[in-house]
């Protein structure tokens, strides 16, 4: 972590506000890439990821945009409420588990709400090469839409859609119709609340669009993360020997944390990847957004903030 200032905070729509971070001596910030987040420590114990919504060549700042959400575990409520301008933040490097495919023939981008963030980001750079892309932007009003005058003046604001609940008038984007012809090389990048990305995934898988061709980015874990096993199970430690029991409606990382052990965590989701732990023996339940399939399957980490064990120990590397 390495500190900013935040230089800039204004409303930019309903319920979200504009942050701009730079560096406290105005030089160049680490770079990122098009779908980069970063962690904030919004206040000594509460780190959040944000999407980098600006374009990677400003190295001057990061932009961000934040929803303030009525059911706020505490991150979007304490940026509204409690950062202000020329505070001093600590946050982390960039980091991107959304990427854009270099080689895409056509990239479709889907943002819903405050989804946009990285969206937009994405959205600068493909238009920056010269690269053949749409994008569809889902929204409840056009008040509630952030960014929206800023696409309107964009370079590709003619390859922009943007679709809004409560306007009668505009004839409504046929998603089915959007995605009715999946390509190799043509791919889907998506971001937004948690039903309008199933729904529209699952149009693309209905319409055999292939998995490694569908790219999305979670703001928070879908489902019900606080779901446990029934089931309790051991941790070993694999430096001491010690063995932890976890509980049905307990964490590993509540576990070790009572015991003493600390390891880094952030989202808390398995969706960040900040707690990834090694496994030397015994079988994850992997119930995570951050490791890959191929991860997965590999069985030797997990994420102990989110994931279980299969097996009835697992010995971590710790």
């Amino acid at each position: 972590m390495f500190e900013v200032i935040l230089t800039r905070k204004e409303l930019e729509a309903e319920n979200i506000f504009l942050f701009e971070f730079q560096h406290p001596d105005g030089s160049a910030l680490p770079p990122f890439t098009a779908g980069s987040h970063i962690d904030v420590q919004v206040r000594p114990g509460l780190i959040r990821q944000y999407s980098l919504c600006n374009h990677p060549q400003e190295r001057h700042r990061y932009q961000l945009g934040v929803l303030q959400t009525a059911e706020s575990r505490g991150g979007s409520k304490g940026m509204h409420e409690d950062l202000h301008i020329g505070q001093t933040v600590l946050i982390s490097e960039p980091r991107n588990l959304f990427e854009l495919e270099q080689d895409a023939s056509h990239s479709l981008l889907f943002a819903g709400g405050i989804g946009i963030t990285p969206i937009l980001s994405m959205a600068e750079v493909l238009s920056d090469r010269g690269h053949s892309f749409s994008l569809y932007y889902f929204a409840r009003s056009a008040s509630s839409a952030a960014f929206i005058k800023r696409v309107g003046k964009s370079r590709y604001c003619d390859s922009t859609f943007c679709q809004f609940d409560d306007d009668d008038t505009q004839a409504r984007l046929d998603i089915k119709v959007l995605l009715n012809n999946p390509e190799p090389r043509k791919h889907l990048y998506i971001c937004g609340p948690g039903g309008f990305m199933d729904f529209v995934l699952g149009v693309a898988r209905e319409q055999q669009w292939p998995e490694a061709n569908l790219h999305r980015e979670y703001f928070s874990a879908p489902g019900t993360p606080e779901e446990q096993s029934s089931d309790q199970f051991e941790i070993q430690v694999a430096s001491t020997g010690q063995i932890l029991e976890v509980g049905p409606q307990q964490t590993v990382t509540d576990v070790l944390l009572t015991a003493g052990i600390e390891i880094p965590v952030s989202c808390q989701q398995g969706i960040c990847g900040t707690c990834v732990t090694k496994v030397l023996d015994g079988v994850p339940d992997h119930r995570d957004y951050y490791l890959s399939d191929r991860e997965k399957a590999s069985n030797d980490q997990f994420t102990p903030c989110c994931s279980r064990a299969k097996s009835s120990r697992l010995v971590l590397d710790l």
